[in-house]
């Protein structure tokens, strides 16, 4: 069981990447269902609206800071709670996952997909053994 975490459009790995989950807000444009690289969309695991045009300093703002960005999308999570824990169910039972984000996100060291696999791995290892 492991998760993984890639851009939407990054060629698939070598390893079985499991269930792909597209966890943005909005859906690729442009991308027809036989293009699709995802088996599930959870846009609720994305930033919310406001959050995404923060981030990006949309609207005539300043783009928040990565510090205030995590604190705001961790609060938001707080609310999906019930979407972490299927994500949770599946890993604990041995099915891997990859988590995929935007084609804009090239760091996923500052991207909510890392923050989300944090979320999940969590709420798996408080999980009972299947």
């Amino acid at each position: 069981m492991a998760i993984y975490t890639r851009r939407w459009n990054d060629p698939p790995a070598a390893t079985d990447e499991g269930l792909r989950v597209l966890i943005t807000r909005y859906r690729p444009r442009g991308v027809s269902r036989s293009q699709q690289t995802w088996d599930l969309w959870m846009p609720n695991l994305g930033p919310s609206v406001v959050l995404h045009a923060a981030v990006y300093g949309k609207g005539g703002r300043t783009p928040i800071s990565w510090s205030a960005y995590r604190s705001a999308y961790l609060r938001e999570m707080r609310a999906q709670r019930q979407a972490i824990q299927e994500l949770a169910r599946r890993l604990r039972n041995g099915e891997n996952l990859t988590l995929l984000c935007s084609s804009h996100c090239t760091d996923p060291r500052r991207c909510h997909r890392s923050l989300l696999k944090r979320l999940i791995e969590s709420a798996a290892a408080r999980l009972q053994a299947p």
